[in-house]
């Protein structure tokens, strides 16, 4: 059982920045891939962000590119996802999920096997 713990949402202008935590309970985080997904209101939940076991693969949503960078500390049981230049339709529930079968969770939903409570993030324009 992994339990994820996303903090650092907020409210925040467009072009602003803002650094989301996730925290693992995990002991051995350095073997769970993890990925950021976001849902806003009458939307499906689609994928942000996502990166390997070790840190070494990442990838990103087209629509954040450029914009996001996700990083990790496994030493610290916490993956960050640092957000520039935010626009008012990267508001949204943001929710770090977890794979301890995979190497690389990429973009699928179904590919995570834990997820955390989410954290909102709204930008206004």
């Amino acid at each position: 059982q992994v339990q994820l713990v996303e903090s650092g949402g907020g409210s925040v202008q467009a072009g602003g920045s803002l650094r989301l935590s996730c925290a693992a309970s995990e002991r051995t985080f350095s073997g769970v891939a993890v990925g950021w997904f976001r849902q806003a209101p009458g939307k499906e939940r689609e994928f942000v962000a996502a990166i390997s076991r070790s840190g070494g693969s990442t990838g990103y949503a087209d629509s954040v590119k450029g914009r996001f960078t996700i990083s990790r500390v496994n030493s610290e049981n916490t993956v960050y996802l640092q957000m520039n230049n935010l626009k008012p339709e990267d508001t949204a529930v943001y929710y770090c999920a977890a794979s301890p079968s995979r190497y690389y969770g990429g973009g699928l939903v179904n590919n995570y096997d834990y997820w955390g409570q989410g954290t909102q993030v709204t930008v206004s324009s």
